[in-house]
């Protein structure tokens, strides 16, 4: 069985993507959480992925053999050619390789969005969102073009997902959902209905579970808010 190293469910986006998408592609797998504590040498969050991750980061899959794959969508990759049953990716060639490309997008891209707007599921912060977008350009920037690859995929796919059916996108995207919701950034209704079907997936669903059954308060991962 693979196991699938992750960080704290409330704050770790990276570790979120591959979690959602094995979760809801229905791929068995066995959970090892490591906690923030902090992220320098001597954390023990460093100490426990000593070994472990090449990186000293997460998320991380390993499997049988040695396996150790340490970047989303490596993961991603890695699972398709293991699980091609489970549908990681869109059966159309051209639709798969507009969600690797999706994919990619999101995983270097979005700077602004990501770095003013960190995932914070747990919280409600409608009144941060509102001066981010205000103040942060490079946010609004990041949501307009979210919006127009979304609103694009889904009219022409048709929905529910972005490629119809759930696929590695949708799981790719999960946390920037989480990120709309908390922050209550403004966007188009199909969107907004977009990032509630996202949620009330079973396997995001189950994740935002975890995220609100932790009650960690991390100050290191709260750059607006003081305690819980």
């Amino acid at each position: 069985m693979p196991v699938l190293v992750i960080g704290n469910k409330n704050y770790s986006s990276w570790s979120m993507r591959p979690w959602v998408l094995m979760r809801q592609a229905g791929i068995v797998f066995e959970e090892r959480m490591v906690r923030f504590d902090g992220f320098g040498a001597g954390s023990g969050f460093k100490q426990s992925l000593q070994g472990v991750s090449p990186t000293g980061k997460v998320p991380v899959l390993l499997g049988d053999d040695g396996l150790v794959v340490w970047d989303t969508l490596a993961i991603a990759e890695t699972l398709a050619e293991q699980y091609p049953q489970h549908g990681v990716w869109p059966a159309d060639p051209v639709a798969r390789a507009t969600a690797r490309s999706a994919c990619a997008e999101m995983h270097a891209g979005f700077q602004a969005l990501r770095s003013h707007c960190p995932m914070n599921i747990e919280a409600r912060l409608p009144e941060v969102g509102a001066l981010i977008w205000r103040d942060q350009p490079g946010v609004r920037a990041d949501v307009e073009r979210l919006c127009a690859l979304w609103t694009g995929l889904l009219e022409r796919y048709a929905g529910p997902m972005l490629f119809g059916s759930f696929s590695a996108a949708d799981a790719f995207f999960a946390p920037v959902c989480m990120r709309l919701r908390t922050y209550a950034l403004p966007v188009p209704p199909a969107v907004a209905d977009y990032v509630e079907r996202v949620a009330a997936l079973p396997g995001v669903a189950a994740w935002i579970d975890g995220a609100l059954a932790e009650q960690d308060f991390r100050d290191f991962e709260e750059p607006y808010r003081l305690a819980r």
